[in-house]
């Protein structure tokens, strides 16, 4: 049952909240628009694209994503407020323990965090879908591709010297097919290899395709040769943030293909699978640490404990930044580098929150 106190600090935390978010949000729109709107006139965005498509799901985005730093401010923000403002002393000499002070504040953070899995796992892979698909029609640059080779299930060996997006065309496109006794089975060369779009089918200009056998080799060669491979240029030429936009049962099924094809890039892609779900977990912990170092009254006022918040934050966001490098260049297991921080940040609250006790 809520009391009134819990009542209370619950619309402070959450209409703070949402406050915050929405300036920050809107000035984030300012600034990003400011900087795209040439490229958008250029290439006459509709008005109703760049509004619903784009920074409807942009808002989104971003907002989730940094949805535990403005809890943390907000928390320091509206508490400090209430210590200034001395109301948080009656609350304390009401003999009740700290941790039933904490109460409202974790609920808050609970009703945030769950907004905020249910972002991250359902909502947003389709809402960045949309909003890639956007910026790949109106203002991206067109992705290029050079020196490709990759190891596909099957023994299959791929590599082309160059692609380029707007002509979707792979250049000097070779594939190797290799039997279990590492011997070559089969191979294919040509000068260029166009891809249908959306499908696997595949045509190719000025060809040389050899089948090795005992005791005669098959040699043809030809100006045209429509074909069927495994695998589709999307999967070879994918952007970085490809995996915003997919749920996490396309993105685990991604991971499989990619790790099957020896790819580098498949701890950035299990980092953005693990962070879906330990970025929320972080409300947690921060809200703790934003509740214990704003609730007491400061000599500077309100602007020492943001001052204090934002150096938390900062530190916060650069053990992040040191994990994912870690596990992109050092080998460090993904699953565990996106839980450091949180692991970290919970012993600090730990530790505050025992002193605050006393």
């Amino acid at each position: 049952m809520l009391k009134i106190l819990d009542r209370y600090i619950i619309r402070k935390f959450l209409s703070t909240f949402f406050f915050m978010l929405g300036i920050i949000m809107l000035l984030a729109m300012v600034f990003d628009l400011s900087e795209k709107l040439s490229e958008l006139i250029d290439n006459r965005a509709p008005f109703s694209a760049i509004f619903l498509d784009y920074y409807l799901n942009f808002i989104l985005f971003y907002g989730n994503m940094f949805s535990s730093m403005i809890i943390f401010l907000s928390v320091i923000w509206f508490t400090a407020k209430l210590a200034q403002d001395t109301e948080i002393i009656p609350m304390w000499n009401s003999g009740k323990p700290f941790s039933r002070f904490l109460r409202p504040y974790m609920i808050a953070a609970t009703i945030l965090m769950i907004i905020s899995l249910i972002m991250n796992h359902f909502i947003l892979p389709k809402a960045n879908l949309v909003r890639l698909d956007f910026e790949e029609q109106y203002y991206r640059e067109s992705m290029s591709v050079s020196d490709y080779f990759a190891e596909y299930p099957g023994n299959q060996v791929i590599y082309f010297s160059s692609y380029y997006q707007d002509e979707n065309r792979a250049n000097d496109f070779t594939l190797e097919q290799w039997g279990k006794d590492d011997k070559l089975k089969y191979f294919i060369r040509c000068r260029n290899a166009v891809n249908i779009s959306g499908t696997y089918k595949w045509r190719l200009t000025d060809y040389y395709e050899r089948f090795v056998g005992y005791p005669n080799d098959i040699v043809r060669e030809g100006n045209l040769k429509d074909t069927v491979f495994k695998f589709h240029i999307e999967e070879m030429t994918p952007r970085e943030n490809i995996a915003e936009a997919m749920t996490y049962t396309q993105l685990n099924e991604f991971i499989k293909r990619e790790k099957g094809k020896g790819s580098g890039s498949v701890p950035m892609y299990e980092i953005e699978l693990y962070q879906r779900t330990s970025y929320p977990f972080a409300t947690y912990v921060l809200t703790v640490i934003g509740v214990v170092v704003s609730s007491r009254k400061k000599r500077g006022g309100i602007g020492v404990n943001i001052a204090l918040g934002l150096l938390i934050i900062f530190i916060y966001i650069f053990a992040m930044k040191i994990t994912t490098v870690a596990a992109m260049n050092v080998g460090f297991p993904p699953s565990i580098a996106v839980w450091i921080p949180n692991i970290m940040f919970a012993g600090i609250a730990y530790v505050l929150f025992r002193f605050a006790q006393k």
